[in-house]
């Protein structure tokens, strides 16, 4: 009898775990395909914006015409050719803007602006692509305002507490945080840090 009972509890177990992980599998589907289609809207609304005549002022900055700063207010697409990697950059780093893109830190440089863009992103989503990055691979940020060029300069792996990547830098930069290390269960106790330098500014003519 107790053979029987330890039998049909570990069926009941197994049909258990099975359920559990359709269920993961549906649920990490879900959100793949919901992340999937918010790139490909935003990049479609990047294109129709970038067939509009720039507004005057700095976007997502108060003075400007553009908005002051929702969560998924779009920045730009960042590109990183050799790494095959895209991704629609939003302003905002909250939970609910880097589920779906990479996020640009509201405290710094916007990338048409002088000073130091910073942008955040998943270690496991977007930014997963950077655990290969080398300095001198090149960077592209396109936005409304024109095309903004980028060449790595540094590498860096610092504490979460550090902040001093953020500060100004003596020239136009780039910087892309992630946690690290890449392959860490958990919440990672140290931050992944890209520094770029601008090399190509290509801003637009008015349409």
């Amino acid at each position: 009898m107790t053979t029987v009972l330890v039998r049909r509890a570990a069926r009941w177990i197994e049909g258990l775990a099975f359920l559990l992980g359709i269920g993961c599998l549906v649920w990490a589907s879900v959100i793949w395909a919901r992340t999937a289609i918010y790139q490909v809207h935003a990049k479609n609304q990047l294109d129709h914006m970038r067939t509009l005549t720039p507004v005057s002022g700095a976007a997502g900055r108060p003075g400007g015409n553009e908005p002051t700063g929702p969560a998924d207010s779009l920045i730009g697409l960042l590109e990183i050719p050799r790494l095959g990697m895209s991704a629609a950059v939003l302003e905002g780093d909250d939970d609910r803007t880097l589920r779906v893109a990479v996020g640009h830190l509201p405290d710094t440089a916007l990338p048409w602006e002088k000073g130091n863009t910073a942008v955040a992103g998943h270690r496991d989503t977007f930014f997963r692509p950077i655990e290969d990055i080398r300095v001198g691979d090149e960077m592209r940020l396109a936005t409304r305002h024109g095309d903004f060029e980028y060449r790595v300069r540094r590498l860096a792996v610092v504490d979460s507490e550090n902040v001093w990547v953020l500060n100004p830098s003596e020239y136009v930069g780039l910087t892309l945080i992630t946690c690290y290390p890449f392959r860490y269960v958990g919440a990672a106790p140290k931050r992944y840090i890209v520094q770029a330098e601008r090399i190509a500014p290509h801003n637009r003519s008015p349409s």
